[in-house]
């Protein structure tokens, strides 16, 4: 099989479409977990700094989505075919609540009655709320295994066979997860009584989420065997858990020493580092078969052909940088605190 920098093309296609869904979680990550605490906000001009924290950046952050859904399809269309047809209902429910979830953003101030903003603030809040536990849902299914029979048909029993115990602890640990993250960017954004609220919020969420990682990895390690083969083969790749235990425990010591500038970082890598570690427990598998190993996919039946591979990583070279200067521009553009004004939302 043709190679470059020494890997074939599918583990390249492999690592740039982790790549993307890394910078995808760690983007959109912040701005769910923003909106999920957006019902603790009682004042209408807390609800509005907390909004405008996310407005300019939120739609920006979906493209990495975009790209990420593009490149599985071009690089990997089994996988995409196979995935999105077995678990039809989650990502419907995710386009409904994503296309939800902007209308309520641009919507809220458009009138002044408070029953009018309340209405699109829950909205938006349990839209955000509800992507950020179909993401980890998703994610727990595709670890855990899906009924692909031949052909790599879809062969489950049940119409809601996806809210298993194992995806439904994935999605609360996401979802606690993303809490964090957008807990933390919030302080970065806001001051005054808001941002001593949010300093409460953010420990309570922490402990929300080292509970459900800890319960969830508990189950992981009993339960879902096939995914620590890789680890059993290479001792090496111990260090991506070790290194993720130690970022995760440094993101609250950095909180409680008021350099949430640091604990957002950390909080980043920490995202970036699971998805690492979901990386190395699934590779070469795509996706595990629960009904014979012999029909799982993996990078190699799934991917698309060499040379189309090959075009399309020149794309990524050229587009890449492109998508990643955007991004450093919005964010460096808009830095800062949150100040209110006519053109707010």
């Amino acid at each position: 099989m043709e190679t470059f920098l020494g890997l074939d093309y599918p583990t390249w296609w492999f690592l740039v479409i982790g790549a993307l869904f890394s910078g995808y979680a760690i983007l959109d990550g912040f701005d769910f977990g923003a909106g999920a605490w957006h019902l603790f906000f009682k004042k209408e001009h807390s609800r509005r700094v907390a909004l405008n924290a996310v407005g300019p950046v939120w739609d920006g952050n979906e493209v990495w989505l975009v790209i990420g859904g593009g490149a599985l399809f071009a690089g990997f269309p089994v996988m995409y075919a196979t995935l999105f047809s077995s678990l039809y209902v989650p990502f419907m429910l995710f386009l409904v609540c994503i296309i939800f979830r902007a209308i309520s953003i641009e919507f809220r101030g458009k009138e002044e009655m408070a029953w009018w903003r309340k209405t699109w603030d829950i909205g938006y809040s349990v839209s955000s709320t509800l992507l950020a536990f179909l993401l980890g849902v998703v994610l727990g299914n595709v670890l855990q295994g899906i009924a692909i029979g031949p052909q790599y048909q879809y062969q489950g029993a049940g119409f809601f066979e996806f809210l298993n115990p194992y995806a439904l602890m994935t999605g609360i640990t996401t979802l606690a997860l993303f809490m964090v993250h957008g807990a933390i960017y919030l302080l970065l954004k806001t001051e005054g009584r808001l941002f001593a609220k949010l300093t409460l919020l953010l420990k309570k969420s922490m402990i929300f989420f080292i509970i459900s990682f800890g319960i969830t990895t508990l189950y992981t390690l009993l339960y879902i065997p096939h995914l620590s083969d890789a680890f059993k083969s290479n001792p090496i790749l111990f260090g991506v858990p070790v290194a993720t235990f130690f970022c995760i425990a440094n993101v609250p010591r950095l909180a409680n020493k008021g350099q949430y500038r640091n604990a957002f970082f950390f909080s980043c890598v920490t995202i970036s580092l699971l998805l690492t570690l979901v990386a190395i427990e699934l590779y070469p598998t795509l996706l595990f078969s629960t009904v014979d190993p012999k029909y799982s996919i993996d990078v190699y039946n799934a991917a698309a052909s060499t040379k189309t591979l090959r075009i399309m990583m020149v794309m990524v070279a050229i587009g890449g940088p492109l998508v990643l200067g955007y991004t450093y521009f919005v964010y460096k553009t808009f830095r800062g605190k949150v100040t209110l004004d006519e053109t707010s939302y």
